[in-house]
């Protein structure tokens, strides 16, 4: 087995290689003056099972993705997994309006063209998978999220709401601690209430789990609210940091102890690994 790191996942691919005791290629990846992507993989052949490690956001990335696939078949690798940790457009599954695309189902066909297995890491709806003609798996990583946070005094896990209350369950399940999900309650036209359904927060430690964060604006509030009633702290955890318009600024200078995210998108604050889940997929 040969692993191909992308630019978006280097760090990911690398430690994977590593888990799995494979030869690791790192493809070369760099920009046109007119802003086109240029990639090569620097190997004579490519005579193996190969695994790309690489996401498809933001759309250089996709490109990228893209240019990677054609340059290793033509490699003659003898099969192609794509391991996708964060899936671009798995958001925009559905069409509302006449003239829309189905974005979605779009990039799964084009990815398709150059695939043997599809692997991901909680995509936002695994439904989106099935467009894919070839074995696809989608991991968990509440279990990583749960070993990460075991015996570090985490008494409550929490989801921001009640859809993802099957996530804190899991997480909380694994930890040995109980989960609740956050209701939002209006009190006036200006004035909305945040708390936990069921459980009393009060001199409790608690840790937030979600699939993604984008601006952080929710968590920044809900952190707010439980330490107004009584929380000894509150930490955060998700599986993929987007983290746009300055989110992780915002979330370190607000009432959050801790801000934490898996490494399927490379930041600051990624220090929760995903590989030794894609390296179990890939040893099945």
């Amino acid at each position: 087995m040969i692993i191909v790191g992308g630019s978006s996942s280097r760090d990911l691919a690398k430690e994977l290689a590593g888990i799995l005791d494979c030869t690791y290629i790192q493809a070369a990846s760099t920009k046109f003056p007119d802003g086109e992507c240029y990639t090569r993989i620097d190997a004579e052949a490519l005579d193996d099972d190969v695994v790309i490690v690489q996401n498809t956001y933001p759309n250089d990335s996709l490109i990228e993705m893209f240019l990677i696939q054609d340059a290793v078949r033509r490699l003659g690798a003898r099969s192609v997994t794509l391991v996708i940790p964060y899936f671009g457009y798995a958001r925009q599954d559905r069409v509302f309006k006449p003239g829309e695309p189905e974005s979605a189902k779009v990039m799964c066909q084009h990815l398709a063209l150059v695939c043997d297995r599809v692997i991901t890491i909680d995509i936002h709806k695994e439904a989106v998978l099935d467009y894919f003609p070839c074995r696809h798996t989608d991991l968990k990583a509440a279990a990583v999220i749960a070993d990460y946070f075991k015996g570090k005094g985490i008494d409550l896990v929490l989801s921001p709401d009640i859809g993802a209350a099957g996530r804190a369950k899991d997480v909380g399940d694994r930890m040995g601690v109980p989960s609740d999900h956050l209701n939002k309650t209006r009190l006036s036209g200006t004035e909305v209430r945040i708390a936990p359904a069921t459980f009393d927060v009060a001199g409790k430690n608690v840790l937030i789990v979600d699939d993604m964060i984008s601006t952080g604006g929710t968590i920044v509030t809900a952190a707010s609210a439980l330490r107004d009633a009584g929380a000894a702290s509150v930490a955060v955890a998700c599986t993929h940091g987007v983290f746009v318009n300055n989110a992780i600024e915002r979330l370190t200078g607000s009432a959050l102890s801790a801000v934490l995210c898996c490494n399927t998108l490379e930041n600051e604050v990624s220090h929760i690994s995903v590989a030794g889940l894609i390296a179990d997929a890939l040893r099945e």
